[in-house]
């Protein structure tokens, strides 16, 4: 009799942790390695924020919390979704989780019974139809094309609308692709889902402040109140402030599916970290300047990535809106040989074969539901992506 349990089965590890793993344990090993796997800001957490973690363990804010967050951040909460999105919240409509991770897995595990179809366009970050699968749903992932700027069209939004549907997933602007969705696109996808009023929409807002040039970050119940009482705004502090260790993510929506995600969490984690709720209370009501020039940097990066890797010999990088990622496609490298004899017949075993040849850490884009691809986050310095990039040129010149 198997000791691990079937749910196992359903799941598959986090391929950018593993790339980002294996980059750290080849470099641990002498390797000279360039890792653009994580999708980690390399700027440090701000200061004030660091200082009012440090206030809040002097003053003894060390002890269990609100199972799903304290009274100060969720009113916090409430103030940065009026501010910055035009969505009234109360506290009962807010949670507060372990990382957005947690919120959106809160939410799916109180609500998918056996058989529910989430429908997911492709390409997702990789957790996402897991996480629907652990929950016992069915991930239904829509493939959005290099055609499209990897953006989900309102007819493949009304294709894949089902009696089962129960969520749609809305990532804007978007992990891997960094692609962002304007107000006219997004207002013709709530159009369709006003027309299914048992769809409900789960927005993951997580790169909302990391948008380049002159591009409006939006969002679906901003652009379409008929959608307020059945969509969950999800975001958190860990992009834009640059705090990913921290774990904190919260999301917004009607208080019943609230209550029901406080249930799930109250029987797994408890309260997030008490120390980091006050750090992410700083986070949302201190100064926000800093996001300017961390803005400015990811736009200088981005721009020079797309355009070092447009120069790479079969490979095509799209410009994205937002968020600190390209996703280049590699459709002139299939079919090539390496110096080594190795035929390129994925982009896994041209992840594979670039990290082996080059140093260079990259994500494959089957594990984001579309190839050939890969994904580069350009979260690191200027002087390291020049560098991967000159080293992704000289290893697509060497293909034959």
């Amino acid at each position: 009799m198997a000791f691990l349990s079937d749910t196992l089965g359903r799941v598959k590890p986090s391929a950018t942790i593993a790339v980002t793993n294996k980059a750290r344990e080849l470099a641990a090993a002498g390797r000279d390695i360039i890792g653009l796997g994580a999708g980690e800001p390399d700027f440090d957490t701000p200061d004030n924020i660091k200082a009012a973690a440090k206030r809040a363990i002097d003053a003894g804010k060390t002890k269990y919390t609100a199972v799903d967050g304290i009274p100060e951040l969720k009113a916090a909460i409430c103030a940065k979704f009026l501010r910055e999105n035009g969505l009234t919240y109360t506290p009962s409509q807010v949670t507060v989780g372990t990382g957005g991770k947690q919120t959106l897995y809160n939410a799916l595990m109180a609500t998918l019974n056996a058989g529910d179809e989430v429908i997911i366009p492709a390409p997702y970050w990789v957790s996402y139809p897991d996480m629907v699968q652990l929950a016992g749903g069915v991930p239904v992932p829509v493939v959005c094309g290099i055609e499209t700027d990897f953006k989900l069209t309102p007819a493949q939004l009304e294709a894949a609308i089902t009696p089962r549907t129960k969520w749609f997933i809305f990532n804007s602007p978007s992990n891997p692709t960094g692609a962002g969705y304007t107000r006219a696109e997004l207002r013709a996808l709530t159009d369709v889902l006003m027309r299914h009023p048992h769809v409900w929409v789960m927005s993951d807002d997580m790169y909302e402040h990391l948008v380049f040039d002159d591009f409006e970050f939006c969002s679906p119940a901003e652009i379409e109140p008929g959608l307020y009482d059945r969509t969950l705004t999800c975001n958190g502090v860990s992009k834009a402030y640059a705090m990913t260790g921290w774990r904190i993510g919260y999301a917004a929506g009607p208080a019943h599916l609230i209550k029901a995600m406080g249930t799930i969490q109250s029987q797994s984690t408890s309260n997030p970290c008490s120390v980091a709720q006050y750090a992410a209370l700083e986070a949302l009501n201190g100064p926000q300047e800093f996001l300017g020039p961390f803005r400015a940097a990811f736009q200088r990066r981005r721009n020079l990535v797309v355009g070092m890797l447009n120069e790479a010999a079969g490979i095509v990088c799209p410009k994205p809106e937002g968020a600190f990622y390209v996703y280049p496609d590699i459709s002139g490298c299939i079919g090539k040989v390496t110096p080594k004899g190795v035929k390129i017949t994925n982009d896994e075993v041209f992840a594979t074969e670039l990290l082996e040849d080059t140093g260079v850490a990259v994500v494959f884009g089957a594990a984001f539901g579309v190839s050939p691809n890969f994904r580069v986050s350009y979260a690191t310095s200027d002087e390291a992506l020049t560098e991967a990039c000159k080293r992704i040129q000289g290893f697509c010149a060497s293909l034959q």
